[in-house]
């Protein structure tokens, strides 16, 4: 099964976010902030990260460096409220990039592309 690293601080955001992946069959492993999801990227390995970038103790943008730089063959696709990070050069390692909204379907498609991307990579 498809693990995927949820990290979002908003935890009805979280809840909704968990509860619509696992309905599309992933195992969803979430974290509230960057820190955590270093944690959870050491203990549990996931084949993604869903990566918000306004969160305490650390923003996405440092969360997602140190992961690769821990492990850059891990897909990640930053989901923020801002479009404004897209033009930053920070944000271009990420896989992908979404603007959030209420309606998840660009983001599940967006999870599927990177994954097969990756898949078809390895």
């Amino acid at each position: 099964m498809t693990t995927i690293l949820l990290v979002e601080d908003d935890k009805n955001q979280r809840l909704l976010y968990e509860q619509e992946l696992r309905h599309e069959g992933y195992e969803v492993v979430a974290a509230s902030n960057g820190k955590e999801a270093l944690e959870e990227v050491q203990e549990k390995l996931p084949d993604i990260v869903i990566m918000d970038i306004n969160m305490p103790k650390m923003d996405g943008i440092e969360a997602m460096g140190r992961i690769l730089g821990k492990n850059k063959e891990i897909p990640v696709i930053i989901n923020t409220a801002y479009s404004n990070y897209k033009d930053s050069f920070m944000s271009w390692a990420a896989d992908a990039y979404i603007v959030k909204t209420s309606d998840l379907s660009e983001l599940k498609e967006k999870i599927k592309e990177v994954l097969a991307k990756k898949s078809k990579d390895s």
